[in-house]
């Protein structure tokens, strides 16, 4: 049980400093690895603490930048999405869930290494797609980047705008699932403790991640990342 925790704790520190320094990836990043340890029900709600904590702050640094339109039409999609999302979660097999996971994993590794050469989306009537699709894998397994990161991909946001957008609307939808995530139950002691003992290192690794915001090759960074992703997808396969 210790050395679960003492993972847990550094788990949660890395995750916290890839979204303080790229604007996305932590649940992406901790999901994974968090359901080797504990039961799905633990790590999607102990992951939602993390998503709050991290997008308010980081937010307070880029509110200036952020799309409100774009945020707006893709949180309002998300809230349809979400309950459904949190139905998954509850009833279904945890075995599925993770394999659900593991594909979306290996799918969003794959784009970003790939780069395929997609159209441009022009019309923001795409925002409601994308929104519900994110919300729903939001409120299920707390994978709602992947969705929006490709459509800001796919929109040609420039650097600051992406991450600035990307920001408001993780604030948002994080915020939302975390109330559904209390609202099921799933803010039991076990969920609590393991934030609060993560929480100081949370706090660092955000201040961390600021830092290294304006000093890493983020493009040569996220190329590994996303092979450690595929790699962790694989492995939750059966």
């Amino acid at each position: 049980m210790l050395t679960s925790i003492l993972l847990t704790m550094v788990i949660l520190f890395i995750a916290a400093g890839l979204k303080a320094t790229f604007g996305f990836g932590d649940a992406l990043l901790a999901m994974p690895l968090l359901a080797l340890l504990w039961r799905m029900q633990t790590v999607s709600p102990l992951v939602s603490f993390l998503g709050v904590t991290v997008s308010f702050i980081v937010l307070g640094q880029d509110w200036r930048k952020v799309d409100v339109r774009a945020a707006w039409q893709l949180i309002l999609a998300s809230t349809v999405g979400i309950p459904l999302g949190l139905w998954i979660l509850v009833n279904a097999p945890e075995s599925i869930v993770k394999r659900i996971l593991g594909i979306i994993l290996i799918l969003f590794g794959l784009y970003n290494l790939l780069k395929p050469s997609l159209f441009m989306l022009k019309n923001d009537n795409w925002n409601y797609l994308f929104g519900f699709i994110a919300g729903m894998l939001g409120g299920a397994y707390n994978t709602s980047g992947p969705p929006v990161v490709i459509y800001g991909t796919l929109r040609r946001w420039p650097p600051d705008k992406f991450r600035a957008t990307l920001q408001g609307y993780f604030l948002f939808t994080a915020f939302l699932i975390f109330i559904g995530h209390g609202i099921q139950g799933l803010w039991t002691q076990q969920v609590l403790k393991l934030f609060l003992l993560s929480l100081p290192g949370v706090l660092l690794a955000i201040f961390l991640g600021g830092k290294l915001n304006q000093r890493l090759d983020p493009k040569q960074f996220t190329r590994f990342l996303y092979m450690g992703l595929i790699v962790l997808g694989l492995f939750l396969l059966p």
